[in-house]
């Protein structure tokens, strides 16, 4: 199951929930402990993000492949798709878009996996009528890697 989380406090995003950011904490229970880069591995090479890299090779000629998925994953690129590694921690990846308006963070503990993200700004109304779609894709997009990693 996918639930609504409170943040960590020692989460990569709480930077913009400070700033006042509109930012979301989802998480999940695995019968496992996962290791970060195997968690971000799995997120991005999921049959869901994948569709979404076809749309940014398309949409922003941003092409990414699954072998720079496990690269980004182990700490060997600092790019993927339309982002770049804005933080890197143990246990946590915090990625922001090419533009700089979204941040998408991981973060494993043992058994459970979460996934964040931050929109800056917020006061934007493109935004503001995405949330509640975004929080859907969120959802979609963590039970997808979860059940790849099970």
């Amino acid at each position: 199951m996918i639930a609504e989380a409170t943040l960590p406090a020692d989460a990569l995003l709480q930077n913009y929930v400070e700033s006042g950011a509109y930012t979301d904490c989802f998480s999940t229970e695995v019968a496992r402990d996962i290791a970060l880069d195997e968690y971000v591995e799995a997120f991005y090479t999921t049959w869901l993000f994948k569709l979404e890299r076809i749309i940014l090779r398309l949409a922003v000629s941003r092409p990414s492949s699954d072998e720079q998925a496990k690269a980004l994953a182990a700490g060997e690129l600092d790019t993927f798709a339309a982002w770049y590694v804005e933080d890197r921690a143990e246990h946590q990846l915090l990625m922001c878009d090419f533009r700089d308006h979204t941040r998408s963070w991981f973060m494993v503990t043992p058994g459970r996996l979460y996934f964040g993200s931050a929109v800056v700004p917020i006061d934007r109304p493109s935004y503001k009528g995405l949330i509640g779609l975004h929080r859907l894709y969120s959802r979609a997009l963590l039970s997808a890697a979860r059940s790849r990693l099970q």
